[in-house]
């Protein structure tokens, strides 16, 4: 369902946060990250199974598992955790624009094409709602999405460190 304010805003109905946000929130690759947390492992476990799939025989190739399993396994891991994190990166960005755009007190957005864009000032009640929007339902998938990537990052460090000492 879109939401628009026809009478009042001159936007189009397509680059209106709100309907912005409904978009995002029903696209299959965002909607990832509004899923339960069950669902959610689930879903970065898989992905990271495909990254260790993919970056397991490059790493078997320089390390191979028979001679050098330690390497082996950190260096797959660590390519998994390449292919994770980039995709991480894209649900974060795409969850962190709508953040700004509800964020705004204001709207950019083109009428006919890049080379005509307008800014329009929401109303109060239409600042409130996306304000509400914002910080009820995006911020905790932008926590969520932060919260993954640092664990990432400090397994990924644990990772180089097993590399560099062992």
């Amino acid at each position: 369902m879109k939401r628009q304010f026809v009478k009042v805003c001159p936007v189009p109905s397509e680059q209106q946060p709100i309907n912005e946000y409904e978009e995002l929130k029903t696209s299959w690759f965002f909607c990832l990250a509004t899923s339960g947390s069950r669902l959610f492992l689930r879903n970065i476990i898989i992905i990271w199974s495909i990254g260790w799939l993919l970056s397991s025989p490059l790493a078997a190739a320089s390390f191979p598992p028979d001679q050098s399993l330690l390497p082996f396994i950190v260096s797959s891991d660590i390519g998994a955790g390449v292919l994770l994190v980039l995709f991480l990166l894209q649900l974060i960005s795409g969850w962190y624009h709508i953040k700004g755009r509800l964020k705004k007190k204001t709207i950019f957005y083109e009428e006919s094409g890049w080379y005509d864009g307008q800014t329009w000032i929401k109303p109060p009640e239409m600042i409130i709602r996306d304000h509400l929007i914002m910080s009820h339902q995006v911020n905790p998938i932008v926590n969520r999405l932060t919260n993954t990537i640092s664990i990432l990052t400090f397994v990924m460090f644990s990772h180089i460190i097993v590399w560099i000492y062992f």
